[in-house]
């Protein structure tokens, strides 16, 4: 039986939600390695230990609950970021079959957004929804309307409702209610009304019972087996990245020791044991600085000084060798090694770190250089590319080259997909690979549309197997009703996940365009073609944008073992 994950919520929570949400953990643990999750809760209240009672797994409290309600209300975005990171921690520490998710319970203090709040947090946690309404003061018609608009928002989040509960009703609703909501598109349950205010161990079981009298246990199992194709949020997506790396540790090394923001992100992933790092620059100095940030982390670091005499010694000698070619001279060497860059790429090189991150303050091209010269590039890659993970609200692509290459031949663009389409699969994301032009199979002429034309059919004639469509436009690459007038019958047109655009211009500015329009996190640009991972940042990054390219660098690196 694969791993279950489902989520409780109801616009009005309170007695049905709870007898429901006892029910459901009840009828897992009986099968199933089964934990629960309150994303946001008040530290006052009781019913999550009493959840905690029937659970199969030894579960703390502290490892059930995400945030305060307080930091739910005022502070989404974080609490979100947050909800997700404590439930990957608690999966890792229990690794339990199902995982029940109780959405918040109703306070004094009104907030407007605390459904599609939830509905957001289930999707974020990649979780089908239980949905629970009560029909206390609520006719049949306005019970439907109340499934209807839930549904909308559930769906709107990224997730869907697989199973409804009726709650709240008397002996002579549940006949009408059941013929009523009988067109419903999923299984709807009636549950009669139970007082839950004095939450006991009798009051538990007795709701327990209730729920296992009128919800047939096959019925809510095979609900809970319904099909479902797990959302894929930004937030999902980050914290997946961490959990990745933590799961098998890199080295990698940061050579802008003295840049504010890398060392606040590199204190982050020290003090939650993401990766090993290696920091360029002096020890005392970078400590006294994170010091002065509040940061307490950072002497888990190893710091690695410029002017280390022994250590440069090994470096000039490696140079010279590797760079012989070019008439490399010891002199040249050591001028050569002030760089961060080219010394932070020596340690990868010598096999001190499995890979480099810069580019908060040095330029693409100072990243990027030492990586070409010392690095190198794969087997049969002619040249180094730039993509982005481009997160959207539920779903991850892949958008290339938006980094690196002004004008790419064809079989630069050929290589780009292929690339591409790897570094999609590297992160779980089913690779249909896009390759984009103003044209749609043959719609417009022009040499533009024919050298996608021949990069389309190069990467075909290399990858025979992978899912490609070009040239294609966006629009028909991205809507499935669209593709289905511009491109009627092409399996992979309206479905593409990586987009491979014909040039530099192009790329950079649409991938800046969906990151700031549809408010996209947009993690990279990936370095694509190197034999060891070497990934570039935004000068503009924030530490999250410097925290989620370090990690996704580990991952690659684990790639290369």
């Amino acid at each position: 039986m694969s791993l279950k994950n489902v989520s409780i919520l109801s616009p009005n929570p309170g007695n049905g939600r709870n007898i429901v949400a006892l029910g459901v953990v009840n009828a897992l643990a009986k099968h199933l390695r089964t934990s629960i999750f309150r994303p946001a809760v008040s530290p006052d209240e009781t019913f999550t230990d009493m959840l905690l009672k029937y659970t199969s797994v030894d579960q703390t409290r502290a490892q059930a609950v995400g945030v305060t309600m307080p930091t739910a209300r005022l502070r989404k975005k974080e609490a979100r970021e947050q909800i997700v990171a404590n439930f990957i921690d608690m999966n890792a520490e229990l690794d339990p079959q199902a995982r029940v998710i109780v959405g918040s319970d109703k306070t004094r203090v009104a907030d407007p957004e605390r459904f599609s709040f939830n509905a957001d947090v289930s999707a974020d946690l990649q979780s089908p929804v239980l949905l629970t309404v009560c029909t206390i003061g609520r006719s049949p018609d306005e019970v439907l309307e109340t499934i209807e608009s839930c549904s909308e928002v559930v769906t709107n989040a990224g997730t869907k409702v697989i199973g409804v509960f009726v709650t709240g009703c008397k002996d002579d609703q549940t006949t009408a209610l059941k013929a009523y909501l009988k067109d419903c598109p999923v299984h709807v349950w009636t549950l009669p009304f139970l007082d839950m205010s004095g939450l006991t161990p009798s009051r538990a079981d007795e709701a327990i019972a209730l729920f296992d009298e009128h919800v047939p246990e096959h019925e809510l199992m095979e609900t809970l087996d319904s099909p479902f194709v797990p959302p894929t949020t930004p937030y999902a997506f980050q914290y997946d990245l961490l959990a990745r790396a933590k799961a098998d540790r890199k080295t990698i090394v940061l050579p802008e020791g003295s840049d504010d923001r890398i060392i606040q992100a590199a204190d982050y992933l020290l003090q939650s044991n993401i990766c090993d790092l290696v920091i360029i620059g002096e020890r005392d100095d970078i400590l006294n600085r994170g010091r002065a940030l509040g940061l307490h982390s950072l002497d888990k670091a190893r710091f690695q000084s410029m002017e280390d005499e022994q250590l440069l010694a090994i470096m000039v000698d490696r140079l010279c060798e590797l760079r012989a070619k070019k008439g490399m001279t010891p002199d040249v060497a050591r001028k050569t090694l002030r760089d961060p860059n080219y010394f932070g790429t020596m340690l990868v090189v010598l096999g001190q770190a499995d890979g480099l991150v810069s580019g908060a303050i040095s330029s693409t091209a100072n990243t990027v250089r030492p990586a070409l010269q010392l690095i190198k590039t794969k087997p049969g890659t002619k040249s180094v590319s730039g993509a982005f993970l481009m997160c959207l609200k539920d779903h991850v692509s892949v958008f290339a080259d938006c980094a690196i290459n002004l004008d790419p031949d064809a079989e630069q663009l050929a290589d780009i997909a292929l690339q591409s389409a790897q570094t999609a699969k590297a992160f779980s994301v089913e690779p249909r690979v896009g390759m984009l032009s103003y044209s749609t199979l043959g719609s417009g002429k022009g040499p533009d549309v024919d050298l996608v034309d021949a990069a389309t059919s190069i990467a075909r004639q290399k990858a025979p197997e992978l899912e490609l469509v070009g040239p294609i436009q966006f629009d028909a690459a991205w809507s499935s009703e669209v593709a289905s007038v511009k491109a009627p019958g092409n399996p992979v047109a309206g479905r593409v996940t990586v987009f491979v655009f014909p040039d530099l211009d192009s790329g950079n500015i649409c991938y800046k365009a969906v990151q700031r329009t549809a408010n996209a996190v947009a993690i990279g640009p990936i370095l694509q073609g190197l034999n060891k991972p070497v990934n570039d940042l935004s000068r503009g990054a924030l530490v999250r944008d410097i925290i989620n390219t370090i990690a996704l660098t580990a991952i690659e690196a684990q790639r290369n073992d």
